[in-house]
């Protein structure tokens, strides 16, 4: 039952969040350095989520192979390599220290 009851609770926060968002005036949302956080906002989850995903293990810190493969897009990022590319950089080096390390 205390599934129900998360679901419940995440559905009411998120009715809760986008009525919030529809009770901002106007005025408040043209100003440009709300414009510039909302720009930066997505990034910003985006790199944390990435970061969680990649280093941590519970509450534990790994360096594993995702850490190497994410070290190899983020080489291939700096090199200004296409996207395809930066991924399959990314792919190759996290399969290779899997196949190294088993």
């Amino acid at each position: 039952m205390n599934i129900w009851i998360a679901i419940a609770v995440t559905a009411v926060g998120c009715y809760a969040v986008k009525l919030i968002g529809l009770l901002v005036p106007a005025g408040v949302l043209e100003r440009p350095l709300v414009q510039r956080l909302a720009a930066l906002l997505p990034v910003a989850v985006l790199a944390a989520l990435t970061a969680q995903q990649t280093f941590a293990d519970g509450r534990v810190l790994v360096l594993d192979a995702k850490a190497a493969g994410l070290a190899a897009a983020a080489v291939a990022l700096i090199l200004r390599a296409p996207f395809l590319l930066v991924v399959a950089a990314a792919v190759v080096v996290t399969a290779g220290v899997r196949a190294m390390t088993g």
